[in-house]
């Protein structure tokens, strides 16, 4: 596991170095919109945002979780865009919104279609967040693809967003 120390953190404080790394709430969205959204260039992400993040915040907060390990960043070529991916650091955060979205759904109101995803997730338990993250694993660190019978995980949580958005 890669535990590089990209800058210094204010103090030795596991949970002080995650938030250091992982920044403000604009991050965790940069996170959850390429995670479920499968949002990976810049215009993917300011255009589908829900929340609106500005293109001056979404700029800073690729660059500063590239620092972090957490995205890497495909250097553009003459008439390509920048792609951007997450490594295992930022597919391990999946556990973190995970339970984010779990304390969210307890305690925060919230639209039917934006919940399904969570409600899913939550029904399906644990080892659909690993199911989840192999797949991630495919999609941005190249690695084999994982034989199942049925849709993937992801094809699961847009599904029943679509059934959740249809019914509204």
């Amino acid at each position: 596991m890669g535990r590089g120390v990209i800058a210094e953190a204010r103090s030795g404080c596991a949970i002080n170095a995650a938030v250091e790394a992982l920044g403000d709430h604009w991050s965790f969205l940069v996170l959850r919109d390429m995670i479920f959204g499968d949002r990976r260039y810049f215009r993917e992400l300011l255009n589908g945002s829900i929340e609106g993040i500005a293109s001056n915040i979404l700029s800073d907060r690729l660059k500063k979780l590239v620092a972090a390990g957490l995205l890497t960043k495909e250097e553009a070529v003459r008439g390509r865009r920048v792609r951007y991916s997450l490594t295992e650091a930022g597919i391990q955060t999946l556990p973190i919104l995970f339970a984010l979205g779990n304390w969210g759904l307890d305690w925060r109101e919230g639209t039917p279609e934006l919940r399904t995803r969570q409600e899913l997730m939550r029904a399906e338990g644990p080892a659909f967040i690993e199911e989840l993250m192999d797949e991630l694993r495919v999609h941005h660190l190249g690695a084999p693809p994982v034989e199942r019978d049925g849709p993937g995980p992801l094809e699961r949580l847009e599904a029943a967003y679509q059934r959740a958005a249809a019914k509204t």
